[in-house]
């Protein structure tokens, strides 16, 4: 694999070879200092290009790179709409593991090249037209705390899908339940990372998916994280959703508490009453269509 001085002297070589490239940028965690590198950290690397058509024509120039096992380059597929706003991205995975998400800029938008983003850094500016950035911050990901309206949001949202759930599987749906405990889950992980927002000041990310929970949440509550994980079985998903609505529900009572939020005892109270009504009627006969 090569190292990461050899990778980063071969993307700025490339831009210093091509006339085209006015200037690179770099965000992202490699330029995180909380982060801790390990062997998956991609290079996310930005070229501020003149003549962008040219590049994205003629896609060739990325073979410089290195051998790839894999590329994507998401503005130009249409299963999925384009995201940038005019910028084009190269995502690269390499037959040595590096892996290089490269977006090409235009020179009309140079001083948005890093979208606002706090985590960027100039590497190399041949026209000395970028704007000078602040020492890079992970801030921008650091865990926000809510209002009152925020968590009202987030425990409506949690429990109105939650019945969905619960139509899922009395119907034998399993697809339809596990897809929409999905969603819940969704508000499962903001909700435990205002409490962690709590416990820090909120002054850290949990990262992306919350991948940094394990470390920030006690033994139990990771625990019972894991449980609300489903197999592919009914009985499975019906144990995931309890352990949801538990966790959820003693985490949202101590966000409340902590903030001085209003806690909709009632609501929950009914629809977890109506969980339990359903469980506990006869399964639907399952239709074959």
């Amino acid at each position: 694999m090569r190292t990461e001085e050899e990778m980063m002297q071969l993307i700025l070589q490339v831009a210093k070879d091509d006339q085209r490239i006015r200037a690179v940028g770099m965000n992202g965690s490699r330029t995180n200092p909380r982060v801790r590198a390990d062997i998956f950290q991609d290079y996310d690397m930005v070229y501020v290009v003149e003549d962008m058509e040219a590049f994205v024509q003629d896609s060739s120039w990325v073979g410089a790179f290195g051998e790839r096992i894999i590329m994507q380059t998401p503005e130009a597929m249409e299963l999925f709409p384009p995201e940038l706003g005019g910028m084009f991205s190269y995502l690269m995975l390499f037959t040595d593991g590096n892996r290089i998400d490269l977006t090409l800029c235009p020179v009309e938008r140079a001083e948005e090249w890093h979208g606002g983003d706090r985590l960027a850094k100039v590497l190399l500016d041949k026209d000395h037209r970028l704007p000078s950035l602040p020492e890079p911050s992970d801030v921008n990901y650091w865990v926000n705390k809510p209002n009152q309206q925020l968590f009202d949001d987030c425990c409506n949202e949690f429990w109105w899908v939650s019945t969905y759930v619960v139509k899922g599987l009395w119907r034998r749906e399993i697809i339809y339940a596990q897809d929409h405990l999905q969603i819940i889950r969704e508000m499962l992980l903001q909700i435990l990372s205002w409490r962690v927002g709590i416990e820090t000041n909120f002054s850290l990310s949990v990262g992306k998916s919350g991948k940094h929970l394990e470390q920030l949440l006690t033994a139990q509550e990771w625990e019972q994280l894991m449980e609300t994980y489903a197999a592919g079985n009914y009985q499975s998903a019906w144990r995931a959703l309890d352990a949801m609505c538990s966790l959820f529900q003693q985490t949202a009572k101590y966000v409340a508490t902590s903030l001085d939020f209003r806690y909709p005892t009632a609501m929950v109270e009914r629809v977890r009453s109506y969980l339990d009504h359903i469980r506990q009627l006869p399964a639907a006969a399952k239709e074959i269509y």
